[in-house]
């Protein structure tokens, strides 16, 4: 499985990628927008951890690029902040699978990328 994490805070998408990479998930990282998009004009992602708010850029045209360039691909959101609280980012942002606090424990996102990025049952695949 593939994993891009997008995420300004590079202690914290650090520690994601240590916990990921120990499950044997092949990680990259993004730390903005133009960094985002040109890795997912490179490389393939089962899932993309995406900060809400970067320092750099939009995540929802991260988010949006995604849907084009890799229909598949699973988009986690992370935020330390309310915006979207109410669940609405899952009517703007098609590909959204899932909403979390970025304090959520690096097991507890790690488990939902695993539940995501697996292979899906309309894939065939068992």
């Amino acid at each position: 499985m593939k994993v891009l994490i997008v995420e300004s805070q590079d202690d914290l998408a650090r520690i994601w990628q240590r916990h990921l990479e120990r499950m044997g998930i092949i990680v990259s990282r993004a730390c903005d927008q133009a960094d985002a998009i040109h890795q997912l004009s490179s490389r393939c992602s089962d899932v993309i951890i995406l900060d809400l708010v970067l320092n750099e850029g939009s995540a929802l045209a991260v988010a949006d690029y995604a849907s084009y360039r890799q229909p598949d691909a699973k988009v986690i959101f992370v935020t330390n902040t309310s915006f979207f609280s109410d669940g609405s980012i899952f009517s703007h942002v098609t590909n959204a699978c899932a909403f979390v606090q970025s304090a959520t424990p690096p097991e507890d996102l790690a488990a939902m990328v695993e539940h995501y990025g697996g292979p899906s049952e309309q894939s065939g695949a068992a």
